[in-house]
């Protein structure tokens, strides 16, 4: 099976459309990679895989080989910042930390179409088929995270991924799922029914992220909130779950991803108690290199490295 070699599995889901699940598991996966965990992200949303294009890599080809496909690599693992070989695999600490950077890999169905544009015309019988050829055809080498980016909603993809997973992966392997949702009343009633859908099958929960709670300004120094705040977390209250944290909209991250830019600040801008001016390059400069390196510029990767390291204790605790 293409999952025996895979420590942990984490589901990306919300019952609502345009929350940014797919920005969530793009960030998710960055800032896993740069605690050092080898990630893969599998992009199961059909209709809309947005996951190459969060990355960079729209024009990339997936390889077949004998029994599967090989997933596309973002980056590999790069250890020398430890004085370790870049291909060596890293050694875990007892926190379960590896060192260096992780290597990051990414399959999804947009890798498959002729071009960007094509629509994905399929019935539920063809849309369940391929969700479980991705689990069971792709050849992932040894990850210690795979991070699942699903459709909205609770459709045939949802049930058909679920089922799958509760079949053929082992129980300690299935990690949980992390439910996104946005401040607004209309999104979060939506998204509740995400976490019923979650009991009703046996995925626990590892928490609730809310997206789009605050505005970067990159003209000025201030975050406001646009379209409130709290939601999330009163939810998260209300079905005794874990909350891990509100992430704001910065233009900075959308621009790193649509142009490659890395991202700079306003004097003053600071985010998290930490002053984001500091981290960027004056005049846009040094605008090579990978996504990952430009990432750590970013507002949001401070904000990620806490949920980040919210869900990895999490599960942890779990298995102990």
């Amino acid at each position: 099976m293409s999952l025996q070699d895979i420590k942990h599995i984490a589901l990306v889901l919300s019952g609502k459309g345009g929350v940014g699940k797919s920005s969530v598991t793009t960030q998710l996966a960055l800032s896993l990679s740069l605690q050092g965990h080898n990630v893969g992200i599998l992009d199961v949303d059909l209709t809309g895989p947005s996951i190459p294009r969060f990355l960079g890599i729209e024009n990339a080809k997936v390889r077949q080989a004998p029994g599967g496909w090989i997933p596309v690599p973002v980056h590999e693992a790069d250890r020398s910042r430890d004085g370790l070989p870049s291909e060596t695999n890293g050694s875990a600490d007892l926190n379960g930390t590896r060192s260096g950077r992780g290597a990051l890999y990414c399959m999804s169905l947009g890798f498959l179409l002729a071009n960007r544009g094509d629509a994905v015309v399929w019935r539920g019988p063809k849309k369940t088929a391929m969700v479980r050829q991705f689990l069971t055809d792709v050849k992932w080498s040894s990850l210690d995270y795979l991070l699942i980016d699903t459709p909205p909603g609770t459709s045939d993809e949802h049930i058909s991924l679920v089922e799958t997973l509760l079949k053929s992966a082992r129980p300690e392997q299935l990690a949980g799922a992390i439910i996104v949702t946005t401040p607004q009343a209309i999104s979060i009633s939506d998204v509740k029914k995400e976490i019923n859908f979650c009991r009703k099958t046996g995925v626990s929960i590892l928490g609730v992220v809310e997206n789009m709670a605050g505005f970067v300004c990159p003209n000025c120094s201030e975050c406001t909130n646009v379209f409130s705040k709290g939601g999330g977390e009163a939810m998260a209250k209300e079905f005794e779950v874990p909350f891990l944290g509100s992430v704001p909209i910065d233009p900075m991250f959308i621009r790193l991803i649509e142009e490659g830019r890395r991202p700079t600040y306003p004097e003053g801008t600071v985010i998290e108690g930490q002053d984001m001016h500091l981290n960027g390059q004056p005049n846009g400069v040094q605008d090579d290199g990978l996504l990952v390196e430009k990432y750590t510029a970013c507002s949001l990767c401070s904000i990620f490295a806490g949920i980040v390291s919210q869900v990895v204790t999490s599960i942890q605790q779990k298995q102990h």
